[in-house]
């Protein structure tokens, strides 16, 4: 598996990724699909903030993604980033997100974050324990903030410390 900045030529991959997640899980809290326009939006909006954004693929497949952005907008947040990693469905639980996530944390130290968080869904046990293991812990819990699938949705903020 290779872990390696994404060009333009890996876009309709992370879609496909993206509107799988949005469509079946609660990863996204999203409910339509994103259009091929918005998401080379995204990737635009990522480079021009020179935000990594890495896939991992093996054999020519895209197998996942990671980044991160802005957590929020105020100057006073800008040592502090929201990340993201999505894996293809059928992939998980092969390492792929803790090698895309090891990457991503290690972006972030070299680009001087300070700190990098983490919103998911408390349903997601997967992603809470990937995490978990990376040395992220939990610092609050939203109650009932989200809704999908015809029901409330908890939020979980998880943190990491990189200086």
């Amino acid at each position: 598996m290779l872990i390696r900045d994404a060009v333009p030529a890996d876009l309709p991959a992370l879609l496909e990724i993206y509107n799988e997640a949005v469509a079946n899980t609660t990863a996204s809290w999203d409910y339509d699909p994103w259009s091929p326009v918005q998401h080379a939006d995204w990737y635009a909006h990522k480079m021009e903030s020179g935000f990594p954004l890495l896939v991992a693929s093996e054999a020519g497949e895209v197998l996942g993604y990671a980044s991160y952005g802005e957590f929020h907008a105020k100057i006073g947040y800008a040592t502090t980033r929201e990340h993201s990693v999505y894996v293809r469905p059928g992939k998980q639980g092969r390492g792929i997100g803790q090698a895309l996530m090891t990457a991503v944390v290690d972006r972030a130290r070299e680009a001087g974050v300070h700190t990098l968080i983490g919103l998911v869904s408390a349903d997601n046990v997967a992603s809470l324990r990937l995490h978990a293991g990376l040395g992220f812990v939990e610092v609050g819990r939203l109650r009932e903030v989200g809704r999908k699938f015809d029901r409330w949705l908890d939020l979980v903020y998880l943190q990491l410390m990189l200086s």
